[in-house]
């Protein structure tokens, strides 16, 4: 059992689980998966279809056939993330085959690690197929080789991201997501609910909804109806609640008709389960003009009003967000700017970034960069009154009653999060009492008696 502070990272995904054991002579696939949880589903995706075809799956190299390394391109340092794992698996296998975001860029990797065997893109998982394929023949035992019902998970049984849709339309200046991963493509909404009831059937109690842009869901398939489900966001959300598991919404930029949700939060609280009272949105900044340096709408006045009336609407809603201090152009005065609309706002869970030049982005060409020690400094700034605000907002649930939900448990204890905590980037509630019968995946009522910065301790009910 650990305390954090968490990683305040939602880019990067919960770290693979992988417990399968090989039969004898099966073949042995290494998997890596760096970055966000979309790739880790990209990783799922491709090791259902492994498993399918007779591969046994390896969490590292030794031993392992062949490796795939699931890269990630989202900024400068994690592609050297990338490269440095590439180099890693070739030095400890030798047999590597690369994917995801930064194999959209094949130069970029063959000229360090020439030696890859093959090298595809994100959610090109027939082309990685196909390089496993040509490095280690497929050897199914129809008898032996079975799958489970929800395919291979590389998350704890009890929750599981669920990819609505591909790429992005946005055109942020500071982004190159969608030169990587393209237009935004939705997936049919009859899908994605039938992928959910097989992960409700198999155990899920937790449905984390992901995509690069959630909120948008359906608009490029004009939110087509089909096999009686809609593919709106309001739509969706509303037949994923249904289905008894909690459904936490990722990655919500803040179109108008995101108030729609809300009162599906608020009739779930009442209910104790459905769409639980949590949005994920990236603002990014609250500077008029710093948001519009970044091709983003610059209405953070307009924000702050719908933050209330959500708050209004759903008293106990969560607001999870991300931002960038030292963009190009940022004046102290916008800086302050920002912290006072933080002051305002009061966001329950915050992660921030330092402002990277990332290749290809347009903001590179922007003028007046920050220095990099401005920008620590913002950061730090900005970070201390995250802080201060996730304290006072902790403190304040001492004493109430919580539903919470069991990650693991321990011979110290119980560790569990709230409604309002996502899976690794949030806080998570302690029980250190009366805790042995507790398993993963159980959902109990805590009274909390204690609070930290970003953590909270409770006995049960």
């Amino acid at each position: 059992m650990s305390t954090n502070p968490p990683n305040l990272r939602p880019d990067l995904a919960p770290r693979a689980r992988i417990t399968d054991a090989p039969r004898p002579g099966q073949p042995l696939i290494g998997m890596v998966s760096l970055g966000c949880p979309k790739a880790l589903v990209d990783s799922e995706r491709i090791l259902t279809r492994l498993r399918a075809e007779g591969y046994a799956i390896s969490p590292d190299y030794a031993g392992a056939d062949a490796v795939i390394v699931n890269t990630c391109g989202f900024l400068d340092s994690a592609k050297a993330e990338s490269l440095e794992a590439i180099g890693e698996a070739l030095n400890e296998n030798g047999r590597v085959i690369v994917t995801g975001c930064l194999g959209a860029e094949p130069e970029y990797i063959t000229g360090t690690h020439p030696s890859v065997l093959a090298v595809t893109g994100p959610h090109q998982y027939e082309q990685v197929l196909d390089a496993v394929h040509a490095a280690v023949p497929p050897d199914p035992d129809p008898f032996v080789d079975l799958l489970p019902a929800a395919g291979v998970k590389l998350t704890p049984r009890h929750y599981s991201y669920l990819k609505i849709s591909e790429g992005c339309n946005h055109k942020c200046k500071f982004c190159i997501i969608p030169d990587m991963r393209g237009r935004l493509v939705s997936r049919p909404a009859h899908a994605i609910v039938r992928e959910a009831e097989k992960l409700v059937g198999a155990g899920v109690r937790e449905l984390l909804v992901i995509s690069q842009d959630t909120s948008a869901y359906g608009v490029d398939i004009k939110h087509a109806e089909e096999r009686g489900h809609r593919a709106h966001i309001t739509d969706l959300a509303r037949d994923l609640g249904s289905l008894g598991a909690w459904v936490r919404l990722h990655y919500v930029y803040p179109y108008p008709h995101v108030r729609n949700l809300i009162p599906l939060m608020a009739e779930a609280q009442e209910n104790g389960g459905g769409v639980l009272p949590y949005l994920d949105i990236p603002f990014q900044h609250a500077h008029p003009d710093v948001l519009k340096r970044m091709a983003r709408p610059a209405a953070s006045a307009k924000t702050l009003d719908e933050i209330a009336a959500w708050r209004a609407a759903c008293p106990d809603i969560t607001l999870r967000s991300t931002f960038i201090v030292g963009y190009p152009g940022e004046t102290e005065d916008e800086f302050q700017y920002l912290l006072d609309w933080m002051d305002e706002a009061k966001l329950d869970r915050v992660g921030c970034f330092q402002y990277e030049n990332v290749e290809g982005a347009r903001s590179n060409t922007l003028p007046d960069h920050v220095p990099d020690e401005v920008k620590q400094d913002r950061w730090n700034r900005f970070m201390e009154k995250a802080q201060a605000i996730s304290d006072a907002k902790l403190q304040a649930k001492v004493g109430s009653v919580q539903q919470v939900i069991v990650d693991a448990v321990d011979a110290e204890g119980a560790t569990c999060r709230t409604k309002a905590d996502a899976p690794e980037i949030d806080g998570n509630l302690f029980i250190d009492e009366d805790f042995e019968n507790l398993n993963p995946g159980d959902i109990v009522t805590v009274e909390v008696d204690e609070a930290s910065e970003y953590d909270l301790w409770g006995r049960l009910v």
